[in-house]
């Protein structure tokens, strides 16, 4: 008997053996698959974290930049994601639509610069300029912002709405549900959610599925 519990202890040592060995080499390879597990996506609801980073044009700005915002447009992007190209227009549209009815676009770009040259702050400065940009354009190379926000992709869209000196998130997600914008019979996600907010609603649809590039993690 005691020769069989040895042999099944043994037994027991070599899978727990196993399993730390490929939980070791699991965290070594897919290091962001952690962070993510630490940095959920705020959800609608939730207080919207404070924002405050140095804009393409070297000044610092921040929510308290804007004194007579009713809310913010939030939305994380990048010079090279294919897919925050394709929305460029709408974005630049989305502001000179929305910032005069005081919910004015911030843009973040969160991608690390080592692992993605083209996102660097130089490059975010070119790029502002050549766009013409009406709206703040904001560095968070050490993706500070991202972890507090649980952005994981670029373009991902964070309504919040301002009352008093509270910030709330009301909507995150896509922009709409047609990344080539060739669909007159698109869903404006981002658009019908403002609308709701404007009008003292809540919005309708407050959680899309954000059709994306992954944001570059900084390296561990």
């Amino acid at each position: 008997m005691m020769q069989n519990f040895l042999c099944k202890r043994r037994k027991h040592m070599r899978i727990v053996k196993i399993f730390i060995k490929i939980s070791v080499l699991a965290i070594l390879l897919f290091p962001g698959l952690i962070l993510y597990a630490q940095n959920p996506t705020i959800t609608p609801g939730k207080a919207a974290p404070f924002i405050k980073l140095k804009n393409f044009d070297n000044r610092i700005v921040s929510f308290n930049d804007y004194p007579t915002a009713k809310g913010f447009i939030i939305i994380f992007i990048s010079n090279t994601c294919p897919y925050s190209k394709a929305y460029e227009q709408r974005i630049i549209d989305l502001n000179k639509k929305y910032a005069p009815l005081e919910f004015p676009v911030i843009a973040v770009n969160s991608n690390d610069p080592e692992v993605s040259p083209g996102d660097s702050f130089i490059k975010m400065q070119e790029h502002a300029k050549a766009k013409h940009y009406g709206f703040a354009y904001l560095s968070d190379e050490k993706q500070v912002v991202a972890d507090l926000y649980g952005a994981r992709s670029t373009p991902h869209v964070f309504i919040i709405s301002k009352k008093d000196s509270d910030y709330t998130v009301e909507y995150t997600g896509a922009i709409d549900n047609d990344t080539q914008n060739k669909n007159p019979h698109k869903i404006k996600y981002a658009e019908e959610a403002l609308s709701a907010i404007l009008n003292n609603q809540k919005p309708a649809i407050t959680v899309t599925k954000a059709i994306s590039c992954s944001i570059s993690r900084k390296k561990n």
